[in-house]
């Protein structure tokens, strides 16, 4: 049962990623023929991944508003999941961790009833204070300010900025658009994965000089520019109908996204150089875990939301 009500536009732009899907299934398809040779294994997952990760996306959207919010809840605690098991902790601060994944329901319940203020000040200040509490309860002095430390840095990026996206559903849209936040979050999260695909294409025909090497040696600065600048274009076309925005404030909101993506992405592949792993995990085949598929909607989402929140509501 289609229990939210989206308007014509979001529809007809979900369907759009079908058609971009489409049309790279059957163009892979088409190089598979011609180049038999060739090994598009990687190319294949890659795809298909893509379709399963659209689709579940779609589903979560079409569904109520409350599905939609327990969606991206989940998405937080498998990003948390993630990162908690690639960053080494210390036994006596296994206790520690269920604060730390029971801080997903509450911030998410926050984000259900519309709470700004306590959804904004819960995990930055209440968690910020409890967690290294609870640590010294423990009694373990020894790596205190690193394990406090990471901990803080994940929940903060797994949960907190993500929860972000979620937020924009509960946003009082139909003052403002008649596409609410299911717009908002379509628009938001399609430019910040486009911007991703598009920097890696950009990079792959014309890239020669590495931005970061010892980062993501991937990252050049062809790569860059053409990802902003595609970013940017589609926000402008695609703001009218999914947003509020005027012309130049989807400009600004595509620059926003572009160059806040570059950062989270890099920002990520920072903390995989340093653990010395090149996927966080093999949850989505062809991209690895869903940490590598979020990593750059740590840095839109926040961002983002709150552009929109300051200069619309």
């Amino acid at each position: 049962m289609i229990a939210q009500d989206l308007s014509s536009a979001v529809l007809w732009m979900l369907a759009g990623l079908y058609v971009l899907l489409i049309v790279a299934s059957s163009m892979l398809a088409l190089m598979r023929r011609r180049q038999p040779e060739r090994d598009l294994g990687e190319l294949i997952l890659r795809v298909r991944s893509w379709w399963l990760m659209v689709s579940v996306f779609t589903a979560a959207l079409l569904l109520s508003r409350t599905v939609s919010i327990v969606f991206f809840a989940f998405v937080s605690f498998l990003a948390l999941k993630e990162y908690l098991s690639l960053i080494p902790t210390r036994r006596a601060d296994r206790r520690v961790l269920f604060w730390a994944y029971l801080a997903i329901p509450v911030q998410y319940y926050w984000v259900a009833t519309g709470w700004y203020g306590m959804f904004v000040i819960f995990i930055p200040v209440y968690l910020f204070l409890l967690l290294p509490l609870r640590m010294v309860t423990i009694g373990e002095p020894r790596d205190f300010l690193r394990a406090v430390g990471t901990l803080h840095w994940g929940v903060m990026t797994m949960v907190f900025s993500l929860s972000h996206v979620a937020y924009l559903l509960v946003l009082p849209g139909p003052d403002m658009t008649d596409n609410g936040g299911a717009g908002l979050v379509l628009y938001l999260v399609a430019l910040t994965q486009i911007n991703d695909v598009a920097q890696y294409l950009w990079g792959k025909r014309f890239g020669r000089r590495r931005i970061v090497p010892k980062v993501s040696p991937n990252k050049t600065w062809a790569g860059f520019i053409g990802g902003v600048v595609t970013t940017v274009l589609l926000a402008w076309s695609a703001a009218p109908l999914l947003t509020p925005l005027e012309s130049g404030m989807a400009l600004a909101a595509g620059l926003l996204i572009a160059v806040s993506g570059f950062v989270g992405d890099v920002t990520i592949s920072a903390l995989k150089r340093d653990l010395g792993v090149k996927d966080s995990g093999t949850l989505l085949p062809g991209h690895g875990g869903i940490l590598d598929r979020v990593d750059s909607l740590t840095y839109t989402a926040p961002l983002f939301f709150h552009y929109v929140r300051y200069f619309y509501y």
